[in-house]
């Protein structure tokens, strides 16, 4: 039974990040995901313009498609530069629940653009940066319109992917900042109403150090979509096996470092 965004539970959650999906078969790949238990689906939306990608992705019509595909709550992560108060309402009009903004590019507009996206179009939003950027640049958005604080770890783009494996670069460091965020979040009093994800090199390997630092969420792409023989076919069973090897391990370290309120242990 998968757990909706910001109401928490002892269990940490998983974002299935659809950046590796087989977009000629996304609709039965999307139905494995929900099938096996991941909670939402996590969706990248590009401009062209952000971090100087030549190229889209994630557009309207990959997210119109994920919406028809599932009863999941979809997330639009925005990769772009100043997005505007006409994209989040074509997203809410094609379903998605989750409007995670950039803190970097955003713009002198982020609040305001929050309280809308809250207000006027009653969806849950969140807000996201890259790795670099201090964690106490997320000290305005500990704020009870913010359902959700997003950290992503560095990415390689120019060294070419491994088969089966993220692109992301896991630096030992990242523990230490989703541990000074969620300390952050208990001291502004907001633990169990922000969420607090880590994006990028996550696996049924590290994922434990993840939960014991205090994050409540896991985004996860290429432990779900992909293995050393290429992305994950749907109806073969490969899809679910990866979504249960994953849960088991985040389930176990959520077990040992989160009580049953969804607080982590002192």
């Amino acid at each position: 039974m998968a757990d909706e965004i910001g109401k928490m539970t002892q269990r940490c959650k998983i974002a299935a990040g659809l950046f590796w999906a087989d977009y000629a078969v996304l609709g039965a790949q999307i139905k494995d995901l929900e099938a096996a238990g991941v909670d939402w689906l996590h969706i990248e939306v590009r401009d062209g313009k952000y971090m100087d990608f030549g190229m889209p992705r994630g557009g309207f019509d990959i997210i119109e498609a994920t919406c028809a595909s599932t009863s999941l709550q979809v997330e639009a992560q925005l990769q772009m530069v100043r997005p505007t108060f006409d994209v989040f309402d074509q997203l809410k009009e094609l379903g998605v629940s989750l409007i995670s903004l950039p803190i970097e590019t955003t713009g002198e507009m982020i609040f305001q653009q929050i309280t809308y996206i809250k207000e006027k179009l009653d969806l849950k939003v969140g807000v996201w940066a890259w790795q670099g950027v201090p964690t106490t640049a997320f000290e305005q958005f500990l704020h009870p319109y913010v359902d959700i604080i997003e950290y992503e770890s560095r990415a390689p783009f120019w060294v070419k992917p491994q088969p089966g494996k993220s692109p992301h670069t896991m630096d030992p460091i990242m523990v230490r900042t989703i541990r000074r965020l969620h300390d952050m979040i208990v001291d502004a009093g907001m633990e169990g109403q922000i969420e607090l994800m880590e994006d990028g090199g996550l696996n049924a390997g590290n994922v434990a150090e993840f939960i014991a630092a205090g994050m409540t969420v896991g985004e996860f792409s290429s432990p779900l979509l992909k293995g050393p023989g290429g992305k994950l076919k749907p109806g073969t069973g490969d899809i679910a096996a990866a979504v249960h090897n994953l849960a088991a391990a985040m389930d176990a370290a959520s077990a040992e470092h989160r009580t049953a309120g969804g607080r982590l242990r002192s």
